[in-house]
């Protein structure tokens, strides 16, 4: 694999935040500029009030963003700062002691309405941001919280029309799914390298961003105790599991394109999969962490058919709500679709530390529950001396909700009678950092 290609492998939004926040900071090549503009490309959207401006308030609020540093929304509908807060506002998460904060955010927002396919639009969008102050030589962070359909437009008409050309230097942010197959993934990336140099491209899975996947690495390769046993001589199987209680929400016609393989699987769940299985790399930079990932990839042999369950969710007619409307009962989905929101699918690691141990992957929405969770199975204890009463031991790293660790292990029930029952080593982290507000 060339070095381009390595290039290509995800960061999370929080390593993205990190190297930019180096280069702001620390970085004298670069640091020149006093000003900076992050431009969020689909402002209107449900990543943006989601995702997006919430991160961008919590950087503010905690100081982590240098002290000139504006924001700049740019979508086809026409809306008002107002409106993009209000929309924002249930995933702020702000306390009333931050009201003033608050509002000192988003004096620093503006927004501009256009069309992505159109030159006249961008045009505009570049004047507003040289009206901004320090716009003239202002660094430029373009995030693409878009769907691929328009991604060659956008970023041909900031390359052609917004690009700051003084002493700020220019990045784009590009949100998954990055293509829609192999071959448009590769089409995507010439694309994009044929208008921006690879330092200027950052591509980003923002699960690596949550707090327990990125704890993955210090469970591993911080304690003595797993080293010794993180193999198939000890591992029975690895369940990696996403599960939605909700199902498409009016947003069929986007997910019907996609699929919740390509929406969950072959990204969140083959990261967490590579950062269980990967062996130890040189140090914690991305380089290392990225090239031991990659040597994880390869030894992942095809899926097979038989190895594949699929299935889409059907209303359930005694239930409430949305629950009553099945995935064809979504009107922004086609009618007859097959596309899948459920799947399940056992993939092997053909090496010698994971050879023959089923990695387990499901994903679906409209389900249960909402839980996304890394499962351990240990190997059965040889020699049972308890009549069969033993349960497999494991380790279960629960992404979200409720953020914990904790290993499933057997004990003695306290009395009189030997008989041994399951419990738990746990660590909730609400329970253990109550001053921690994991976002």
């Amino acid at each position: 694999m060339s070095g381009k290609e390595m290039n290509s492998i995800p960061l999370s939004r929080s390593e993205v935040f990190g190297e930019l926040r180096k280069e702001l900071f620390e970085d004298e090549e670069f640091g020149q500029s006093e000003a900076h503009i992050f431009i969020i490309m689909g402002a209107s959207g449900d990543l943006a009030k989601k995702k997006i401006y919430p991160t961008l308030w919590w950087l503010f609020r905690d100081g982590l963003l240098p002290e000139q540093t504006y924001f700049v929304g740019f979508a086809r509908s026409d809306l008002t700062v107002d409106a993009i807060k209000i929309a924002s506002m249930p995933y702020l998460k702000v306390t009333d002691s931050e009201a003033d904060r608050l509002a000192a955010f988003f004096s620093r927002n503006s927004y501009v309405s256009g069309k992505y396919a159109d030159a006249k639009s961008f045009a505009n969008l570049h004047t507003h941001l040289l009206s901004l102050p320090g716009g003239g030589e202002a660094n430029r962070l373009f995030y693409l919280a878009l769907p691929p359909s328009v991604y060659h437009d956008v970023t041909k008409n900031i390359k052609q029309h917004c690009m700051s050309t003084n002493r700020g230097w220019n990045r784009v942010i590009v949100e998954k799914p990055f293509g829609h197959d192999l071959q448009s993934s590769e089409e995507l990336s010439a694309h994009l390298s044929s208008l921006f140099s690879e330092d200027q491209i950052y591509r980003i899975d923002h699960y690596l961003g949550k707090e327990m996947v990125q704890n993955l690495m210090v469970l591993r390769f911080g304690n003595r105790i797993f080293g010794p046993i993180w193999n198939r001589d000890s591992i029975a199987c690895v369940v990696l599991t996403f599960k939605e209680p909700f199902g498409t929400q009016g947003r069929g016609g986007y997910f019907d394109d996609f699929g919740i393989i390509r929406d969950v699987m072959q990204n969140h769940l083959l990261q967490m999969l590579s950062l269980v299985a990967m062996e130890k790399p040189a140090s914690t930079s991305s380089d290392d962490v990225r090239d031991e990932k990659v040597k994880v990839l390869k030894c992942i042999s095809p899926v097979t058919m038989s190895d594949v369950v699929l299935g889409q969710y059907v209303g359930n007619p005694e239930g409430e709500g949305d629950a009553k409307l099945g995935y064809l009962d979504d009107p922004t989905v086609p009618k007859g679709s097959t596309q899948a929101t459920f799947a399940t699918v056992v993939l092997y690691v053909h090496n010698e530390r994971w050879d023959g141990v089923p990695f387990i992957l499901r994903c679906g929405k409209a389900l249960n529950e909402r839980k996304a969770e890394v499962r351990l199975q240990f190997t059965d204890v040889p020699g049972d001396i308890f009549g069969a009463q033993c349960r497999r031991n494991e380790l279960v790293v629960r992404v979200q909700p409720n953020e914990a660790v904790y290993a499933k292990m057997m004990s003695k029930k306290p009395g009189v009678y030997f008989h041994p029952e399951e419990t738990e080593l746990d660590l909730t982290y609400k329970s253990r950092y109550k001053d921690v507000n994991l976002q």
